[in-house]
């Protein structure tokens, strides 16, 4: 899309370095637009932007800084999240803020979706934070200490799902750490196996077993017991051509936890 109306493009692993500040001060901005970037911008980049540089976040900060934001907000069952842009000064996601955009959490939400309220709440709210930098009324709304929480790193691994977990907590770290992520993942004998979709089985007391056994397959998916007596309802899984048995334990470690 950027290429198709002559945008060009400049591609680092290090936004700090030399070659990069050397070309974007080529490029003379007027101001410098930060969206999933995890390095933090050094103060010599930022005042290479004339107006400064502006930082996008997928919380209402001050709340849920950091890393891996959108799994944490699901995790976290939080009610309300928020789009935020900031300018960007030397701490991590703590610089005043210009404009936010506060929402509800679906109480389904996944990933994906909330992924994509973001895109969505991004593409709105750029064109109106630049008309308002081009006007000299951008404001710089000091974020309060008091309400900052922090979210750490999430790593691919940090996906393995414990089936000892209720069956509630296990969908919902199904939807928090699926696409546009690497996904949850449990182990078939030496196999690893990716839940894409899972539902809380509606009858609770219709299957007995371990946490992990395989209480039914079909056509469909598979039931899977939970460490409080209920039951996930999986749907869609990778690889489709998984070999699943009912009464078969799926586990949460195997002796391949390389991740490819």
């Amino acid at each position: 899309m950027g290429r198709e109306i002559g945008i060009s493009f400049f591609h680092t692993t290090n936004v700090n370095s030399a070659e990069t500040l050397a070309k974007v001060s080529s490029i003379g901005p007027d101001v410098i637009l930060v969206v999933g970037w995890s390095q933090i911008c050094g103060r010599t980049l930022r005042e290479l932007a004339s107006n400064g540089a502006i930082g996008f976040h997928p919380a209402a900060l001050p709340r849920l800084r950091g890393r891996g934001v959108i799994p944490w907000t699901i995790l976290r069952s939080e009610q309300t999240t928020g789009s935020t842009l900031f300018w960007l000064d030397d701490g991590v996601d703590c610089g005043p803020i210009l404009l936010q955009r506060v929402f509800d959490v679906a109480e389904n939400e996944t990933a994906r979706s909330l992924y994509d309220k973001h895109l969505l709440n991004i593409r709105e709210m750029v064109p109106q934070a630049i008309r308002m930098v081009e006007t000299g009324s951008a404001p710089r709304i000091p974020q309060d200490e008091e309400k900052a929480s922090y979210c750490a790193r999430r790593r691919p691994e940090d996906g393995l799902i414990d089936w000892r977990l209720p069956a509630a907590d296990i969908t919902r770290f199904i939807r928090a750490v699926g696409d546009p992520y690497p996904g949850a993942f449990t182990h078939s004998g030496s196999e690893r196996i990716y839940i894409d979709a899972a539902d809380l089985f509606p009858n609770p007391d219709r299957y007995i077993g371990l946490p992990g056994q395989i209480q039914t397959v079909g056509a469909s998916g598979f039931l899977v017991m939970c460490g409080d007596g209920n039951c996930v309802d999986v749907s869609a899984w990778r690889p489709e051509t998984s070999r699943l048995r009912m009464h078969d334990h799926l586990r949460s470690g195997s002796s391949l936890q390389a991740w490819p």
